[in-house]
């Protein structure tokens, strides 16, 4: 009966289409050449060439793990890219440029030029470059507002996929604000146009020629699911970017999580949603305004947050210091607390390593031991206890740092038995050492447990 009845539904559904005949005009789809043509010089192909590490390393031949001359063999790695700015700002992803020991921009009218980074944000995997020298008529497109984009666009991405220069693909926005686990600011468009290796960091277009995506990511198991990175998001992040060669973000210094519909019954709040405060630093942002644990924090600046997510891109995209609103359910009734942000701790070593200034005292960097580092997190310090030290933020593979037992996200508190209170002070005791001597660390990791590593200093 159930087949019987789907049938006599599509019986009726094919005459009512018989009795409304279309027109050719209205099935004909207009060309996007026009388009394609108007957007596509701003595309750029991006051939890296990188240090092999790690386990790539190790995974080469004996004769083929230096060069001639004792120098670490290399890779050749490609990706996609955008031209923002008529002056050679291209935007990408952070993946495709990071650690690049060269980086050349191939255009569609058949040049080539060298670039170089001038920052990058892995939080986010965004990267801006610049084009060296000043070439002349450089194409270049906007950066739209994704925020109007809605499921069911039409959208054109130009890539890189598999060294095929400048292809193009058509397809829609399947989803928006997606979390792909890939980072804490994850707000990812969905799309089914064709995105492969090599599409990384190309644009995803509207149908008006603006840059309304950062093509990143794609789920490898599934057909026509790829991720970009909103163009909003990268507007945002593009003039700190440039300036300063990372980000910058604000800070509430609190751990939230979503609110189930049961903890919404237990904590009496209305609507189900928003983002319960489930530990605050001591000391920190939120702390200082009063946000308590079990808090639930429901709008910042009287914006909805829907989500512990949403609440951490929403303060991250603010700036360090800038006064805030929370508004809030506390034991039932609601509540509106002043905050003023603080910045948020640079966990991953992103500022450590970024364009250091010639001369600066304060790099806290030690190239030759193969380490870089910065102040202690407030929140780890909270964890562990510890009243000072300095966070071990990056250790080159294969570095002095590394055979010594240095790994990235140690504590240093002691260096040659002296005590450690922040990344200065380390950086002034392994200014001191010579090439031959033995430098003694005392370090804490993750979880409170402490070591002792001596490091040879070549």
């Amino acid at each position: 009966m159930k087949a019987r009845s789907l049938g006599v539904v599509f019986a009726v559904a094919a005459q009512v289409a018989l009795a409304q005949p279309v027109t050719p005009k209205e099935v004909a789809l207009p060309s996007l050449a026009p388009l394609v043509e108007s957007v596509k010089g701003a595309v750029v192909n991006i051939d890296v060439r990188k240090e092999v590490k790690g386990d790539e390393l190790a995974s080469l031949p004996l004769p083929l793990r230096r060069r001639s001359g004792g120098l670490p063999p290399t890779t050749q790695g490609s990706g996609s890219g955008v031209i923002i700015d008529s002056k050679g700002l291209v935007l990408t992803n952070n993946h495709v440029v990071a650690d690049a020991l060269s980086i050349r921009v191939r255009l569609d009218d058949g040049r080539t030029l060298e670039a170089e980074i001038l920052g990058r944000d892995p939080l986010t995997d965004l990267a801006l470059l610049r084009v060296k020298g000043k070439p002349e008529r450089l194409p270049s497109v906007a950066l739209g507002d994704s925020g109007q984009l809605r499921v069911g666009d039409w959208v054109v991405a130009i890539g890189n996929p598999f060294g095929l220069a400048h292809s193009v693909t058509l397809g829609i926005i399947s989803a928006k604000d997606r979390d792909i686990s890939a980072g804490p600011y994850d707000q990812f468009l969905q799309t089914d146009a064709a995105i492969n290796p090599g599409n990384s960091g190309g644009p995803l277009f509207n149908l008006r020629g603006e840059v309304v995506g950062i093509n990143t990511a794609i789920n490898a198991a599934a057909n026509s699911i790829g991720f970009s990175v909103p163009s909003t998001l990268a507007k945002a992040l593009v003039p700190q970017l440039e300036a300063r060669g990372f980000v910058v973000r604000g800070w509430l210094g609190l751990a939230p999580q979503d609110i189930s519909p049961a903890l919404a019954r237990a904590l009496n709040v209305p609507g189900g949603e928003g983002a319960l405060v489930v530990s605050v630093t001591e000391g920190g942002p939120a702390s200082r305004a009063g946000v308590k644990d079990e808090d639930v924090i429901v709008a910042l600046d009287g914006i909805k947050v829907p989500s512990a997510s949403a609440l951490v891109r929403m303060v991250g995209l603010k700036r360090p210091d800038a006064p805030a609103t929370l508004s809030l359910w506390r034991e039932g009734k609601p509540l509106e607390l002043k905050v003023t942000l603080g910045t948020r701790p640079d966990v991953e070593g992103i500022g450590a390593v970024e364009r250091p200034q010639e001369g600066d005292e304060k790099r806290p960097a030690a190239p030759r031991l193969g380490l870089a580092f910065d102040d202690l997190d407030p929140r780890f310090a909270s964890a562990t206890g510890l009243k000072g030290g300095a966070a071990v933020v990056e250790v080159t593979p294969g570095s002095p740092a590394e055979k010594g037992g240095l790994r990235r996200g140690m504590v240093v508190t002691e260096a040659n038995h002296k005590p450690v209170k922040n990344r200065d002070e380390l950086l002034k005791e392994l200014k001191a050492v010579r090439p031959g001597d033995v430098v003694l660390l005392r370090t804490v990791v993750p979880g409170g447990g402490r070591g002792l590593q001596a490091i040879e200093v070549p």
